[in-house]
């Protein structure tokens, strides 16, 4: 066992978010922790990680287990290079590789009686030190650099110089680098590529640790998960279920159709013995007259007769009425239904968007390179690259929100483009969940909570909530709701589907594939870009390649 967790209950104020909270991780568990956004998964891990207290319940590790937490925010690195993090990445490994230093020392000078036990210690610590990668570490660093693509980065760079992207895979690189006996990832695929992705599933897979993961990355939780750890949004409580995540979907349809079977079977029996009573009772009092000869013994003789069948046939039906009532089937919960759909109008012009020969550079390295393309009013085209080649850049070219060092850039007249950013950004902390959704618009209160709860993404609940609590997954269904206020025609998203939940996202998904003007996407998630098809296109090396869907080859370039 590396970790046992017991009954962790946890609030905020009012809201419950944790409700004797229970499970287990082994060695060679892959959890994979799932549920709708602010559901408590990130708060989980903060608890486990001592980064917050539970109101009641606790946890237990096994003795010298270590735990490495990715958080899903990366943080700051303030005043460290790369090398500095490497460094202290390592902590663990000099501390094992110290021990069998003692070790070897003691077993030099020990006696008969004390050396086995000396040798027994040394072979446990050495095991441990092999499994975390100390005889080959000069490769592992290298390895886990060039598999999360960080590898063209100086050793001596300042770590708060690098983007997002980059600071995210180098807190997954150092993690990894440390080697814990039990990883906690927090949305650990958000930052990757193609290829990191690929190669960290092969790690994973290879992984001698357990690991506890929250991604909302389907074909990531296929691959790397033997079991899914659900919290669920109503009771708050964690079911458990063996498989990936498909085996995880199956198995929660399932269960919901026996539940909702059960639940109608029980409902039409307590409607059969309601009637009953009532019929039992009405049959009673039809039967019942008074003797002709008014002869009081037989009157009353007649009513104890008819009170007692009447009463064996009602207390039967009412005990049993009762015994159901006492402890009934829960009505199973209503699902959330996302019914999000963008109202945005198509565009008559024959061509939305024109980029001509558009070049970009930063720090002295050209990012975007004689870049040409135009966009049609059905088009279809998802973007995709290695991290840091220019993708999010071209889209904020696009919005204006950066200039072209040369080309031009034009918006057929009318055009209303609709931008998803890559983070949740622009959102005001202290204002509510309403606040921030009506925010530049005109109307009642009420039509404008009306909308919001309409798109299925909040519930009534949530509309005087601060946007500073909220989750990453909670504000990026606000910017969701936003967008769909707008109106757009045209859509650029930068990496959908980000942190948000598996309940919404497939809905998600549909809204963008019956969206009636172009959208531009960015992604990596495999699973998204297969369901979204159109054209594929990628940035390498500055310059805009079109890419043949089934052999992934070039047929085009700009």
């Amino acid at each position: 066992m590396l970790l046992a967790v017991r009954n962790i209950t946890k609030s905020y104020g009012a809201i419950q978010v944790l409700q004797s909270i229970s499970f287990i991780m082994n060695e060679g568990d892959r959890a994979g922790l799932v549920g709708p956004n602010g559901v408590g998964k990130s708060t989980l891990l903060r608890l486990l990680t001592g980064q917050e207290e539970a109101d009641s319940g606790g946890f237990v590790l096994a003795p010298g287990i270590e735990l490495g937490y990715l958080p899903q925010s990366t943080p700051d690195f303030y005043g460290r290079s790369i090398q500095d993090l490497i460094m202290e990445s390592l902590g663990r490994l000099r501390r094992l590789e110290e021990e069998m230093r003692g070790l070897e020392q003691a077993m030099g000078v020990a006696g008969e009686e004390e050396l086995p036990a000396l040798l027994e210690a040394y072979g446990h610590v050495s095991t441990r030190f092999q499994d975390a990668g100390g005889y080959d570490l000069e490769y592992r660093i290298a390895s886990i650099m060039d598999g999360l693509r960080l590898s063209y980065l100086p050793r001596e760079r300042d770590v708060q110089t690098l983007s997002g992207g980059e600071r995210a895979r180098l807190g997954l690189a150092v993690l990894l680098l440390r080697s814990p006996d039990l990883l906690l990832l927090d949305e650990p695929t958000n930052h990757l590529d193609f290829a990191s992705l690929e190669w960290l599933e092969g790690y994973l897979a290879a992984y001698r640790g357990g690991m506890l993961v929250v991604s909302h990355d389907r074909q990531f939780l296929n691959r790397t998960v033997n079991r899914i750890l659900e919290i669920d949004e109503h009771a708050r409580q964690l079911g458990e279920y063996p498989g990936n995540y498909d085996a995880y979907v199956a198995a929660k349809e399932q269960a919901r159709r026996r539940w909702e079977e059960e639940y109608e079977r029980q409902q039409e029996e307590m409607r059969e013995l309601r009637k009953r009573i009532k019929e039992a009772a009405s049959h009673a009092r039809r039967n019942y007259h008074n003797p002709r000869d008014n002869n009081k013994y037989a009157k009353r003789y007649y009513e104890q007769s008819v009170q007692r069948t009447q009463s064996q046939t009602i207390r039967a039906a009412e005990v049993q009425l009762q015994r159901i009532e006492a402890d009934p089937i829960p009505k199973p919960p209503e699902i959330l239904r996302v019914n999000s759909q963008f109202q945005g109008a198509g565009i008559q012009s024959r061509e939305v968007l024109r980029l001509v020969d558009v070049s970009k550079g930063w720090n002295g390295r050209e990012v975007l390179r004689d870049v040409t393309l135009t966009v049609a009013p059905d088009a279809r085209l998802v973007l995709v690259g290695p991290n840091g080649a220019g993708k999010s850049t071209l889209f904020r070219l696009i919005m204006g929100l950066e200039q072209p060092e040369r080309g031009e850039i034009s918006i057929a007249p009318g055009a209303r483009i609709g931008y998803l950013p890559q983070e949740p950004e622009d959102l005001d902390p202290r204002r509510t969940v309403l606040e921030t959704y009506r925010y530049g618009q005109v109307g009642y209160e009420s039509e404008f909570v009306g909308r919001l709860i309409g798109y299925g993404l909040f519930r009534l609940e949530d509309m005087h909530k601060l946007v500073g609590p909220l989750s990453l997954g909670q504000k990026r269904k606000l910017e969701i709701a936003r967008l769909m206020a707008q109106g757009p025609s045209v859509l650029l998203l930068d990496e959908p589907t980000n942190y948000i939940s598996l309940d919404v996202l497939e809905a998600f998904e549909a809204a963008i594939l019956a969206f009636p003007g172009p959208v531009l996407a960015i992604s990596h998630d495999r699973w998204f870009i297969q369901r979204f098809g159109g054209e594929r296109w990628e940035l390498d090396q500055g310059r805009l390649v079109k890419r043949e869907e089934s052999r992934g080859e070039r047929i085009e370039e700009f």
